[in-house]
């Protein structure tokens, strides 16, 4: 079992400290979330949440994914980066494919890159996004993705997405993870087949081990069957060293949480960087 640092909600100031601390405790990665405005009326429903709301007010900072990565990996030297989740479809695919790869040469291969299909059709419409056609669209993002990461001369002709003989300068090094969020059929199955991994939503053991054998059926079918996959989870019954095993036991290869919320703390950086320190010296330790 390894352990990745949420820093959802965090100011964008204290994401560098917070990220030094979580080298320091023995996290293997940090996590970032991903919106680009909050409209004052959103007309769509929230689909994580029994009735619809939000788990986040207005004015909650949602800094830059790729902006704040890099200045991350620029203090850091060990942890890895990555986004649960980047909203794929809302974005030009090749602006995205020079950030991520700009981020991976930067960091010397820590990122990998969590994508989602996106739930608020305001936010598609003010950034000129296509609403209806995400999901097709974001499967064919995920080809041209791994194309240009590739290297050399790269056309691609799609239902979506065409464009003649190009290339894209720098590339990383190595492969760039891409794990798919999500948790409707189609996530699963964009996951299972097409991506190195899936990011979960907050569930309990018992809805991971569920979600995690649909996952291992479909990508025994897939054309990546023999590729590693990952499984990155936040766990709403799984806080203490015993809660971590039981879902290692089950397929769970990284656990996602917010310390604060354990020791508490929250509200100030202080107070974030000594719940990082304890959980590294009374969880992570214990699975070193």
């Amino acid at each position: 079992m390894k352990f990745t640092l949420s820093l959802t909600f965090c100011e964008a100031a204290d994401l560098c400290t917070l990220a030094r601390a979580a080298e320091h405790a023995g996290f293997s990665m940090v996590s970032l979330s991903d919106h680009v405005v909050h409209p004052r009326e959103i007309g769509t429903k929230y689909p994580y949440t029994h009735d619809g709301s939000l788990r986040w007010e207005p004015f909650t900072p949602w800094p830059d994914v790729w902006v704040s990565i890099a200045a991350m990996a620029a203090v850091t030297e060990r942890i890895r980066f990555t986004t649960s989740v980047f909203v794929l479809p809302l974005r030009n695919v090749f602006s995205v494919a020079k950030a991520v790869a700009t981020a991976a040469v930067i960091s010397r291969d820590r990122v990998a890159l969590g994508i989602g299909v996106g739930w608020m059709r305001e936010e598609f419409e003010l950034l000129e996004q296509d609403f209806k056609t995400r999901g097709r669209r974001t499967d064919e993002m995920v080809e041209i993705l791994r194309a240009l990461w590739a290297g050399g001369w790269v056309s691609y002709h799609g239902n979506f997405y065409e464009f003649d003989e190009l290339e894209m300068s720098p590339v990383p090094a190595e492969e760039i993870p891409i794990y798919v969020g999500g948790i409707s059929e189609r996530a699963l199955y964009r996951a299972a087949t097409l991506g190195d991994g899936w990011c979960s939503d907050i569930h309990t053991t018992a809805d991971l081990k569920r979600i995690i054998g649909e996952l291992r059926r479909l990508r025994a079918d897939s054309a990546r069957a023999e590729r590693p996959f990952q499984v990155l989870a936040a766990c709403a019954d799984a806080f203490d060293v015993d809660g971590y095993k039981r879902i290692g036991d089950i397929g769970v290869t990284q656990t996602m949480t917010m310390p604060w919320y354990i020791y508490g703390g929250g509200d100030s950086l202080e107070g974030k960087c000594d719940a990082i320190k304890r959980f590294g010296d009374d969880v992570i330790a214990r699975f070193e």
